[in-house]
């Protein structure tokens, strides 16, 4: 299955603006607040995020005093709008898959995802996680968000509930209308996500599942779906200590922005 860079669709790129300018998805009331307190200080932190969109969370971590931010994305119209609203130079961003991404082993201290691991094939998920454990410094941090697994087991269900269940333990794509027809998504159980995850050398650390809070319902009525059922699964994680790959010699903190790199398609 080729790869899907859905981003760099026009009609989905416009209809997913103009959603986001009218505040009426899951980003700002649910999942970034999640993500955001399973941050850790990040005070002269070196940071990659994956799937970074338009820069905002990498912009952010720099405003709270990261050393370094690389922003990694795959689509063109996202990092136009990044390069655009960026001018600090502690910032650089990368056009690349995070799967065909290589960085310096044990070179990263926080690793940062927003809803983008719902987009990788499970041989690219395994991949990835991996290479996030090789890439972050003794007891670095991934702190992640993506659709969860109860989402993307969503079938639609005509006539009758709001949402449905559907072959859950049924793991793979899941062809998807989301502002365009043939979006896909891959679902995988959460004993899945977590055993890659622990399997590659991470400790999990917390979960989270947000749901709308009665007060925000008073807001955003539209969220109230969204008490029936967790949409968003975040996963926060360190680096284990027993990791079985070879550390470099002489690691020190680091205080400069990666020199990374994509490896030929």
């Amino acid at each position: 299955m080729s790869r899907q860079n859905v981003y760099d669709n026009a009609a989905f790129f416009n209809a997913y603006q103009q959603m986001r300018a009218k505040g009426a998805g899951l980003n700002d009331d649910l999942e970034q607040p999640a993500l955001r307190s399973l941050l850790p200080d990040v005070t002269a932190l070196t940071c990659v995020e994956l799937g970074c969109g338009d820069g905002a969370l990498c912009r952010r971590l720099i405003d709270r005093g990261a050393a370094c931010v690389t922003g990694i994305d795959p689509s063109a119209r996202m990092l136009e709008l990044a390069h655009a609203a960026t001018s600090n130079g502690s910032i650089e961003y990368i056009r690349s898959f995070a799967e065909d991404l290589e960085l310096p082993a044990a070179s990263v201290d926080l690793i940062v995802s927003s809803l983008a691991f719902h987009y990788l094939d499970d041989a690219s998920f395994t991949a990835l996680m991996n290479s996030v454990v090789r890439w972050l410094r003794p007891s670095g941090l991934l702190v992640a968000s993506m659709e969860h697994p109860v989402a993307t087991a969503g079938r639609p269900s005509g006539p009758g509930p709001d949402w449905v269940i559907d072959q859950y333990g049924e793991e793979g794509p899941r062809d998807q209308t989301w502002f365009i027809d043939g979006v896909i998504k891959h679902h995988r159980t959460l004993a899945t996500i977590l055993n890659t995850a622990t399997a590659a050398g991470l400790v999990i650390e917390r979960i989270l599942e947000p749901t709308a809070a009665r007060e925000l319902l008073q807001r955003r009525p539209d969220l109230a779906l969204h008490r029936k059922r967790p949409p968003l699964l975040l996963v926060r994680a360190r680096r284990g200590e027993d990791w079985p790959g070879v550390e470099p010699a002489g690691i020190e903190p680091a205080t400069s922005c990666l020199q990374s790199r994509r490896s030929p398609n």
